[in-house]
């Protein structure tokens, strides 16, 4: 008898999940007092995000394989670009009462963004046939590259990291409710997000530096 697990694993999910263990691995970091290891895998989580869905755009799904791809894909958002940047600002900011109601702000925005996108998603693929064109609000995996360059800077500017980080977290769980259009990235769009991507890889491993050398 063929086992049958529960779920899908063909290759259209494989970016996904990967993305979630780095989220789960960032998490771990955390715990353990590194923050900047916890914010690269923040970035390795973009770039997985960033493409899961072109790939798959390359594999012809059920409408079951949609829905769970619509579903895991938040899911797995909720925990990289929700409860892991608002952990990472909690601690960066010496684990404040001020950092934690906004982080808790931060992630209950982003819970209720994830959960109205999906009803949204849903609605629209019953509606039409074509691929989403744009956004409604900053959409959650932003952070991916937001929090990384605000949590580098936050180092060269005095209080940064207590005043800078919780007010970006909260100005971020804001823009994921306020319905202002964003065109979802193409191409360009991609390129241009791998390159402010690779500027916050470079501040955090700069920083990095020269705490060792300090």
């Amino acid at each position: 008898m063929k086992l049958k697990l529960n779920g899908y694993y063909n290759y259209t999910v494989i970016l996904t999940y990967l993305g979630m263990l780095s989220g789960f691995g960032g998490l771990v970091f955390v715990l353990n007092d590194r923050l900047w290891a916890a914010v690269i895998c923040l970035l390795i989580a973009g770039v997985c995000d960033m493409f899961d869905g072109a790939i798959a755009s390359t594999r012809k799904r059920t409408d079951s394989e949609k829905r769970f791809g619509i579903q895991i894909d938040s899911l797995s958002d909720l925990i990289c670009f929700g409860v892991l940047p608002a952990l990472i600002g909690y601690c960066a900011c010496g684990k404040s009462i001020v950092s934690m109601v906004a982080g808790g702000l931060y992630v209950l925005c982003a819970l209720i963004r994830l959960a109205y996108f999906n009803v949204m998603e849903e609605e629209r693929q019953r509606a039409e046939t074509g691929r989403r064109t744009s956004y409604e609000g900053l959409p959650v995996t932003g952070s991916a590259v937001i929090f990384p360059i605000l949590f580098a800077v936050s180092w060269w500017i005095p209080l940064g990291s207590v005043v800078l980080i919780p007010a970006g977290i909260v100005a971020m769980a804001v823009a994921f409710l306020v319905p202002f259009r964003v065109s979802k990235p193409h191409h360009k769009g991609k390129v241009l997000l791998l390159i402010l991507g690779a500027v916050a890889f470079a501040l955090v491993m700069l920083n990095v530096f020269l705490i060792w050398r300090s």
